[in-house]
């Protein structure tokens, strides 16, 4: 049980990322804006205070594994973040005083959330959809690859939502497909 509320954990939690990303702006905005993404489709989505405290820390969080895959593969692929973000999400976390039940929940987070196939819970699908969303628009995604992340990632309301007003009008599926 962690003792102090839940906005200063995550206020703790935010500062000591962009600590962790120094130097690297373009990181720090990402995960910043998916942290936005995930809080918004959360509270949307009506989760439970601790699901939803969950999910705000490990969007924080999520691409912790970056800076360790550079240095030890030379690139960043999503295999390889999954593999190296959970150990240092997780000291991260319980520096701040996160419970080791939420830290082990993060790091599970984090070292799943380039895998679409096992969504297991709320804060999983919601952390998946708000990377999405900001991936599909920092990457210039065409409007049949942001079609087709509709399709095959996007369950709820509040994320396909976001997703329609933020890019408008898509192909439809069939369109998507061809």
């Amino acid at each position: 049980m962690e003792t102090k509320a839940p906005e200063q954990l995550l206020h703790e939690l935010m500062l000591k990322m962009i600590e962790f990303d120094a130097g690297d702006a373009l990181r720090i905005q990402h995960f910043i804006k998916v942290a936005s993404f995930a809080r918004t489709i959360g509270l949307g989505e009506g989760l439970d205070a601790d699901t939803q405290l969950t999910l705000e820390a490990a969007a924080i969080v999520h691409d912790i594994g970056i800076h360790p895959a550079i240095e030890k593969y030379g690139k960043s692929s999503g295999k390889y973040q999954e593999e190296l973000g959970p150990e240092p999400a997780r000291r991260m976390l319980a520096e701040v005083g996160f419970s080791p039940e939420r830290c082990e929940r993060v790091a599970f987070l984090v070292g799943h959330h380039h895998t679409y196939d096992a969504i297991d819970g709320p804060d999983y699908q919601a952390l998946v959809e708000a990377d999405f969303l900001v991936n599909l628009f920092e990457d210039s995604s065409s409007a049949q690859g942001i079609a087709a992340a509709r399709s095959a990632i996007f369950r709820t309301q509040t994320g396909m939502h976001l997703l329609d007003t933020m890019f408008g009008p898509l192909p439809t599926e069939q369109a998507a497909e061809a």
